[in-house]
């Protein structure tokens, strides 16, 4: 089974045929689906889906580019309670956008690790262009005990070594299958297989072959598919592992979505 750790199936370009989406993940044999959110509707439209599809989990948060002098996670705290949610997120810092003050976006990182330590969920995190700062967060004491994931790894090897060591996972994507990131692939191929993740950050990032067309969960095929080359295995043993890792992380994975599709 494969697990999709990063997924948007509240976008727009899911709103009329997301049944047969979240179908065809299963026929390609992605047994679970993270729906991640950003900001309280969109959070709270990612529990409808659990609600809705058994393999599919929600995860509320704002992104770093919502974050705002008067935003807060008030409403994403009530939500969080929800036995549908499996993480908060995503969030954490994006220095290459200007949507949001680098003081906003810090604040609601700080505001959202401390939630997690509050309710015991891991944190699903974004990056770009910020990795100085946002490992400087982490490495704080009073944030020792999160648990997370650095979806769509963009970094250098130095700032995936630093992860690892705090004790965080990294997710790679359809980024992993394009010939132009060589380096990216280097690194990945660098990571503890114990520290993998699967993902698609769908509609965005297809994969080799598709790019130019909505990306999908099923589209975690091909990211194992180029994880399994990069890494001298099989293609059942990437999927095996990526899959307990991400059990691992995402606990309420292990137990039904809530949903009744099949």
């Amino acid at each position: 089974m494969l697990i999709d750790t990063h997924a948007h199936l509240t976008d727009a370009r899911f709103g009329h045929d997301l049944d047969a989406v979240v179908r065809r993940a299963g026929d390609a044999g992605v047994a679970a689906i993270l729906d991640v959110g950003d900001g309280a509707e969109g959070s709270a439209a990612c529990i409808g889906h659990a609600r809705r599809f058994r393999n599919v989990f929600a995860a509320v948060g704002i992104h770093p580019n919502s974050a705002s002098a008067g935003c807060d996670l008030g409403r994403i705290a009530v939500l969080a309670r929800d036995e549908a949610v499996a993480a908060l997120g995503e969030t954490g810092l994006d220095y290459y956008r200007r949507h949001a003050s680098r003081e906003a976006q810090e604040r609601l990182f700080r505001e959202t690790l401390a939630l997690a330590l509050e309710t015991g969920l891991p944190v699903v995190m974004h990056c770009r262009d910020a990795y100085g700062a946002l490992l400087g967060v982490l490495r704080e004491r009073r944030y020792a005990g999160v648990r997370g994931v650095l979806h769509c790894f963009s970094g250098g090897r130095g700032d995936a070594e630093d992860l690892v060591e705090l004790g965080y996972f990294i997710a790679a994507g359809g980024a992993l299958t394009y010939p132009k990131n060589t380096g990216l692939r280097e690194t990945i191929r660098a990571v503890p297989l114990d520290r993998l993740l699967l993902e698609t950050d769908c509609p965005y990032l297809p994969p080799e072959g598709a790019r130019g067309r909505r990306n999908e969960p099923s589209g975690v095929v091909r990211v194992a598919e180029e994880l399994a080359r990069l890494r001298g295995l099989g293609f059942g043993e990437i999927a095996r592992i990526t899959s307990d890792n991400a059990l691992r992380l995402f606990e309420r994975m292990g137990t039904s979505g809530g949903g009744t599709e099949r």
